[in-house]
């Protein structure tokens, strides 16, 4: 069989439009508000995979359905990749910085902007593209394909653990494929192989039993807001480094081998520093960028809420205070312990005079897989033939819990091909995606099933997930980028987690 690259390019346009119209539901996932959103959401990938003659099935969750839908009819001999991504979408918050609204997508020098563009429904419906490319011209595919598309990636995918589980039978395959990374440049395309892992946590301090006038009570208490704040500045030291007690017992060092490779790719701290539009970087000392940003665990600070926030003044002690607080993991270290220590830690440096309450919004482990084998190596030349351009291999500091459950649960090796760029400004306003690279992508994972068709399945399932101490890094030199209208940006900053 063919590739389908002329029915892609003949119908460049209308994919785009059937992009846009996906863009326009507001399917977020975290605001109870949006649930019929969510639904529907889900139900567009449904029709779409039901276009394409599929088999479908929606399975409920407590939150948000998952789509499932498969075409086996390549027979028993033949691989079967299946493809992951997600229809839900972070809040557009905060609404008045969009040039337009987060839901009335926009094209905007060759960009689609709204809210989900690059993360991450431009980039699985790229996939999905590429299916309807191969029916439509074709009238099959070349191997087995199955699709799980979910509307909970963006509040931690807390019922896709347990339904891989349930489900392993009709979920097996021989490789996974998910594009919700990022190139590491304009004209760099690149296949993710780390990802840091995520712990989330909200702290309240609680003080008086009610908001107490500042005048008439202040000095004889703790203020929680205080409290708060005093707290929050011990978790770091002036150079950067976590000061919760055990925090990096376990993090994975890099090689020198990896330091060497993330050193070659050419990332620029000035252009880095523009980009995001601060007068000067800072972090944990004694590491590059790069390495900070995909190698080093981290603990940021997300959210502060207390007292009275409105227009104007009002003299309050407030009763409560909160802050929300995120650990990006590495290599090896397990979300169960930090979220201990952390605990720990907080509850070692609150003062008595106050109430501390910690919850746990969401936790999920680092992930590091091989970067050798028939899928990856598929892949890499599939990217090569969609893009124009060999990918180079780099790791994101973001997190996918996907990526580790399919890898632990189901032993298959997974493939990261990011279609998206590091400034798609993602969770921020004016979220983009690039349209010549949505055309890329549907190349890419056209030329995917060809070259997965090409192995046999016991080829692609070997190997699965790499022991993490013998993963490398990348090593090829920054390769030459097309020419593009702006020049090339270095970094690949991100997610995801996405989130």
């Amino acid at each position: 069989m063919t590739v389908p690259v002329a029915f892609i390019n003949e119908n460049r346009e209308r994919f785009v439009k059937e992009l846009v119209e996906y863009l326009a539901i507001p399917s977020v996932s975290t605001l109870p508000e949006r649930k019929a959103d969510v639904d529907r959401a889900g139900e567009f990938v449904r029709r779409q995979l039901v276009g394409l003659g599929f088999a479908v099935q929606v399975f409920p969750t407590a939150r948000h359905p998952i789509v499932y839908g498969e075409w086996t009819n390549a027979g028993a001999g033949a691989p079967t990749v299946l493809i992951y991504g997600h229809y839900d979408v972070q809040p557009p918050d905060p609404l008045g910085e969009w040039r337009h609204g987060p839901f009335e997508p926009t094209i905007e020098g060759g960009n689609v902007v709204a809210r989900g563009s690059s993360d991450n429904k431009g980039q699985h419906f790229a996939h999905l593209k590429a299916l309807e490319a191969w029916m439509k011209a074709e009238g099959r595919l070349p191997v087995n394909v199955k699709v799980l598309i979910e509307g909970e990636e963006e509040i931690g995918s807390p019922n896709l653990e347990p339904f891989v589980r349930e489900h392993q039978d009709l979920l097996r395959c021989d490789m996974v494929v998910i594009s919700d990374t990022a190139q590491f440049a304009p004209g760099v395309p690149a296949i993710c192989y780390g990802l840091r892992g995520l712990v989330y946590r909200e702290i309240v301090v609680t003080g008086p039993s009610h908001d107490l006038h500042s005048g008439s009570y202040g000095g004889s208490l703790d203020n929680p807001a205080t409290v708060l704040s005093r707290i929050l500045s011990r978790l770091h030291d002036r150079n950067g480094r976590v000061m919760i007690p055990g925090f990096y017992d376990d993090v994975l060092p890099l090689t020198p081998e990896e330091r060497r490779g993330f050193a070659k790719l050419g990332h620029k701290d000035g252009e880095y520093r523009r980009e995001i539009g601060v007068p000067r970087l800072a972090g944990e000392k004694g590491y590059t960028t790069l390495e900070r940003l995909w190698a080093r665990p981290t603990c940021e600070v997300n959210g502060v809420y207390g007292g009275f926030m409105g227009e104007g003044a009002k003299t309050v002690i407030p009763a409560r205070a909160g802050a929300k607080v995120s650990m990006r993991l590495v290599p090896n270290q397990d979300p169960k312990k930090v979220v201990a220590a952390f605990d720990r830690f907080i509850r070692s440096v609150a003062p008595p005079t106050v109430k501390v309450e910690l919850k746990t919004h969401s936790a999920g482990g680092p992930v590091l897989v091989s970067r050798e084998g028939p899928a990856v190596q598929a892949c890499a030349r599939a990217i090569e033939k969609g893009f124009g351009q060999a990918p180079v291999y780099i790791r994101e500091g973001g997190s996918i819990p996907v990526v580790r459950t399919f890898g632990e649960i189901m032993g298959v090796p997974v493939v990261l091909v990011g279609f998206g760029l590091p400034d798609d400004r993602l969770h921020s306003p004016n979220e983009k995606f690039s349209l010549a690279d949505f055309q890329r992508g549907i190349l890419t994972s056209a030329h995917i099933l060809a070259e997965a068709a090409a192995a046999s399945p016991e080829a692609l399932r070997a190997p699965p997930t790499a022991a993490p101490a013998a993963a490398k890094a990348a090593t090829r030199r920054r390769p030459k980028a097309r020419a593009r209208p702006k020049a090339r940006k270095a970094g690949a900053r991100r997610k995801k987690s996405r989130r």
